[in-house]
């Protein structure tokens, strides 16, 4: 989840560092188009990101530090959107020395490193963007996916429940803490939590598959077959909930239906009955 720097904000820190480009409308209006642009206004591509922020930073003369960190943020965010994370983390390394008090670029350093599966970096650029502001849930959350990545499901729980103390309405973080929960065992937890990201209309793949892993570990198999097929249809592909409801049509005596499942499950993701040993399903 990676936070963009503010429109406003740049907009403010351009025109009061340069009282040239404010008396002159025609750079004026380049700027504010630039501004416009780099800030992903109207779901810029990022291409086009990419060039509107490199022509504000190549103007940086006219800009106060603060500026340009954001603009050097915003760029980033553009080149992580692309896949670019290498460019991307070192245009966050540039926001933040340019101004260390920001701690947007921290959370998107962190975002980089995942898109990276560089988890350990990944958990320590969001440390730091916590250590800056306590309150940023959507730090807290991407901690918390860094955390899942490292099967790490006890501070993955803890940091989705930060987040969702922080920011509940933000996306994926009653899942999250779904998942994890269903994975350490707390079900009746996790089912409440997956049952209040469905009513919220969270309606995605990722819920029916956490709420599936809960009834198949509760016995509840007719449930957990809905629910995977539920994730099924909206993703065809999810190794998980192939895997999952294959489980879950054996233990119902549908030796055939279950084979067939699980075969799809393996042939999409290598070691996927290794993950749900962890998950606690043999």
């Amino acid at each position: 989840m990676a936070a963009s720097g503010g429109l406003t904000a740049l907009l403010i820190l351009l025109l009061a560092a340069s009282p040239a480009v404010a008396q002159n409308p025609k750079s004026n209006g380049s700027y504010l188009r630039n501004i416009g642009l780099c800030s992903g206004l109207d779901r810029t591509p990022a291409d086009a990101r990419i060039a509107a922020c490199t022509a504000l930073i190549d103007a940086g003369e006219d800009m106060m530090p603060a500026g340009l960190a954001i603009a050097y943020n915003d760029r980033g965010n553009a080149y992580a959107a692309k896949g670019d994370y290498d460019r991307a983390i070192r245009d966050f390394d540039r926001s933040i020395e340019l101004n260390p008090t920001y701690t947007k670029p921290f959370n998107n350093r962190g975002v980089a490193y995942l898109g990276k599966q560089d988890y350990d970096r990944a958990t320590d650029a969001f440390d730091q963007a916590i250590k800056l502001n306590p309150n940023y849930g959507e730090a807290f959350a991407n901690r918390a996916g860094a955390y899942l990545k490292k099967n790490d499901y006890a501070r993955a729980e803890q940091d989705y429940g930060q987040a969702i103390r922080l920011q509940p309405n933000l996306a994926g973080v009653w899942n999250g803490r779904c998942w994890s929960r269903a994975i350490l065992g707390a079900l009746q937890e996790a089912l409440q939590d997956c049952n209040k990201a469905l009513q919220s209309g969270s309606t995605n793949a990722a819920t029916y598959d956490s709420r599936g892993l809960i009834y198949l570990k509760t016995g509840e198999l007719r449930a957990a077959v809905d629910d995977y097929s539920s994730a099924l249809r909206i993703d065809p592909k999810l190794a998980s909930a192939l895997y999952g409801r294959g489980l879950a049509k054996l233990k119902q005596g549908d030796k055939a239906g279950g084979n067939v499942d699980i075969s799809a499950a393996k042939a999409i993701q290598d070691g996927i009955g290794d993950d749900f040993k962890r998950y606690g399903v043999p």
